[in-house]
């Protein structure tokens, strides 16, 4: 594999994935925090009230600019036309500056009217239209920083240094969840505020988190001006394009990525708008709320860590990929696909699957034993399959320039979920909810496909058979995971925290052990990652 391809999808991955596990292990503590008189699902749901919006506006105020600066820069680098990117950064810097603060502005002062809209079918919240409002404005605040920031990470990305947005991601990460859990606590149980006032503070904490890490990345920045400067000196010079066409460039290759952003916040959505009126007509209003914030938050939060992986290879790939697309190396293209494809199931896959079979436990270790929430996240667990071949689907059709067929696919997935998701409720319940989100990923991932073969000329039979092959070697495990669970459950209970985890410690072991196994013995592990594991077979004794 490309050594820049697995270089900068480890460094990318590692801080993703970190910055994920953070932000996922915060919830045990935030949970119980806000669980004060037993309402943490739907304190849980107002919180989501306020992150949604905020995260469509997010990203459209950052306009994909992180991949979409990227790509521009390890365009022109790759014909040494420098100082292009860097015009294009200095100019950026007040651009973000403004459609930051103008976000910040439109979001603060129409909250009371997006509180409204996303509580439009909530008719049994606990929550008033004023509560979701004040938790809007409170996150609001970040939208100031952060376009800002994902400039500097997006002029980084396309000098193909992973390393300031990996870095910046665990920080930003790290400070926002510092100050949500003290911030929250300090709130409900020193000043015995009301839980508005806390989930308020801990939106607020984004803001927070943006500032420390636009502070590490300006380190990041100075550090390494000497080098970027020097390659200023190499420059060409044969360009002289305009701030206007610059703009005008980097806004067509950022609409499809704001887009692909927002899909997942789109389908979150579409469930707030449709999920309690198809309930009601079930006759399962009074308890929508809960299952809603379940659906959208607790579990969504799990399932979004095996997606992890696919984030990293996305911002890896946009600059690489267009790299060999401009220059014609057909041959380096294809090879990048080819193991893009396998790398992204051989992780994601078995994380899926995993997380699907040990429901029960992480679900009672995260939060607490829940029937309810083992269901919803044994049957979303294998969607995470799903979002991570769409945010990679997506990221390559970046890089071979047909962006434009992003929009589509989006749209159709969108449609597809607006059209199944209230029927599909209806019949299943929240279930229902999770299938026409996998019905909806599914189709755009159709249409992503077919872009790719038709105009990179690629051909997925090789795709196709190791994917085949990881499927089985999948099968095998979650056999012997199952089995496994089974026998240890007869002395273990998973209603209870610590021996939750100890079955999750013990089966997800197995399960890793067994699959690591059949890796290397297919030699399939050896063709991905190449000669590094050799070492690991030979003290195994595994030809």
């Amino acid at each position: 594999m490309s050594s820049k391809l697995i270089r900068g999808t480890f460094v990318l991955t590692l801080g993703t994935i970190l910055s994920k596990v953070l932000g996922l292990f915060y919830v045990i503590p935030f949970y119980a925090i806000i669980n004060k008189s037993g309402n943490g699902e739907s304190a849980m749901q107002l919180y989501q009230f306020g992150y949604v919006p905020y995260t469509i506006f997010i990203s459209v105020a950052t306009g994909g600019v992180p991949l979409a600066v990227s790509k521009y820069i390890a365009k022109y680098n790759a014909i040494e036309e420098y100082a292009v990117g860097r015009k294009l950064f200095k100019s950026g810097i007040l651009l973000m500056l403004a459609t930051g603060f103008i976000s910040f502005l439109i979001m603060y002062i129409f909250a009371p009217y997006f509180a409204e809209f996303v509580m439009k079918d909530a008719s049994s919240s606990k929550y008033s239209v004023a509560d979701v409002s004040v938790v809007i404005r409170a996150v609001s605040f970040a939208l100031i920083i952060i376009p800002f920031m994902s400039l500097i990470r997006g002029f980084f990305q396309g000098h193909q240094s992973m390393g300031p947005s990996a870095v910046s991601q665990v920080v930003e990460q790290l400070a926002r969840i510092v100050f949500l859990l003290a911030g929250a606590y300090v709130v409900l149980y020193v000043i015995k505020g009301t839980i508005v006032s806390a989930i308020s503070v801990a939106t607020f904490a984004a803001f927070i988190g943006g500032i420390a890490s636009l502070i590490l990345l300006i380190w990041y920045w100075k550090k390494r001006k000497p080098f970027l400067d020097e390659l200023l000196e190499e420059d060409k010079g044969t360009l002289d394009i305009s701030v206007k066409d610059m703009f005008k460039e980097i806004i067509v290759y950022a609409i499809p990525f704001v887009l692909v952003g927002i899909a997942n916040p789109l389908y979150q959505l579409i469930d707030q708008m449709t999920f309690s009126r198809a309930m009601f007509e079930i006759g399962k209003a009074k308890e929508s709320m809960d299952a809603l914030g379940t659906l959208s938050f607790t579990v969504h939060k799990l399932v979004i860590i095996p997606v992890s992986l696919a984030t990293a290879f996305a911002l890896t790939l946009v600059p690489l990929i267009t790299e060999s697309y401009t220059t014609n190396s057909l041959k380096t293209l294809k090879r990048q696909l080819d193991q893009t494809f396998q790398v992204l199931l051989f992780i994601t896959m078995p994380a899926a699957i995993g997380l699907s079979l040990l429901a029960e436990p992480v679900y009672t270790v995260f939060y607490s034993h829940s029937g309810f929430g083992t269901g919803i996240l044994a049957n979303y667990a294998p969607v995470a399959i799903l979002f991570a071949l769409y945010s990679v689907t997506a990221a390559i059709m970046q890089g071979i320039n047909e962006q434009r067929f992003t929009i589509l696919s989006l749209l159709v997935g969108l449609l597809v979920k607006l059209a199944l998701n209230i029927p599909l409720i209806k019949l299943y319940q929240t279930e229902g909810a999770v299938y026409a989100t996998a019905i909806g990923y599914a189709a755009s991932i159709i249409i992503n496909l077919v872009v790719i073969k038709v105009f990179a000329n690629y051909s997925f039979k090789l795709a196709i058979r190791r994917t085949m092959l990881i499927t089985a070697m999948n099968a095998v495990m979650a056999v012997i995971v199952i089995l496994s669970y089974k026998g240890i459950t007869h002395l273990l209970n998973p209603a209870v925290k610590w021996q939750s985890l100890v079955i999750i410690l013990i089966c997800g072991g197995i399960g890793a052990v067994v699959y690591g196994y059949l890796g290397l013995k297919s030699k399939l592990a050896d063709k991905l990652f190449g000669s590094r594991l050799l070492r690991i077979k030979q003290k195994l004794r595994i030809s």
